[in-house]
């Protein structure tokens, strides 16, 4: 459990890590754009050839969306702070999960096993289906590989509902709907398999 503990603190402290330099590379480059700095410097070449791996896709999407560009920018710190806290709680629920696995194997309990892989999955679940709420906005369509699979493995719970939610608006509420579904199926195992267990080991 020790180097369990030691190995999320440091993979969670390398992700958020990541996340505040990549924010800070575009906000330098914004300022250097806005400060009308020499293109051809060192220091703006570099932080272009650092950025546009980022920002490229944003503003190709954006471009598609018939969205001025010039806002890929900041649609690509927004779209960093949301992918780093998808990762860090995809981290933090498989952390959790194996903990609590470990404890209840430790304890001879076959129930709390079962309750905690549950409730990791359910959790893992959810993760998905915000996952594909993200990608499906930047327009990534059905043959990237990666929205596949999320669609295969979502639809089962959201095609129904999307049959049986009625649309407010625009709005395609069913993935909310999934979401305290989740949740409440998440509180009826706390409450049941794991009760009188702990249910975070790493916050």
């Amino acid at each position: 459990m020790f180097l369990l503990g030691k190995l999320y603190w440091f993979i969670s402290w390398a992700l958020i890590t990541a996340i505040a330099v990549v924010i800070v590379l575009i906000l330098l480059r914004l300022i250097a754009n806005q400060a009308d700095l020499n293109p051809f410097g060192w220091s703006s070449i570099t932080i272009r050839r650092l950025t546009d791996p980022v920002i490229g896709p944003v503003r190709r999407t954006l471009a598609r969306m018939a969205v001025d560009p010039k806002y890929a920018p900041l649609v690509a710190i927004l779209l960093a702070i949301l992918l780093g806290w998808f990762v860090l709680q995809l981290v933090s629920g498989i952390a959790n999960t194996i903990a609590g696995i470990l404890f209840s194997i430790g304890a001879h309990s076959v129930i709390a096993t079962m309750g905690y892989l549950l409730y990791g999955l359910l959790g893992f679940y959810s993760l998905l289906i915000f996952l594909r709420i993200i990608l499906s906005w930047g327009t990534v369509g059905y043959k990237n590989r990666m929205m596949r699979f999320l669609v295969n493995v979502t639809e089962p719970l959201l095609g129904p509902l999307r049959r049986h939610v009625p649309a407010v608006g625009a709005f395609d509420i069913s993935p909310i709907v999934a979401f305290i579904i989740i949740w409440l199926l998440q509180a009826a195992v706390a409450g049941t398999l794991l009760r009188g267990w702990p249910i975070v080991f790493f916050a």
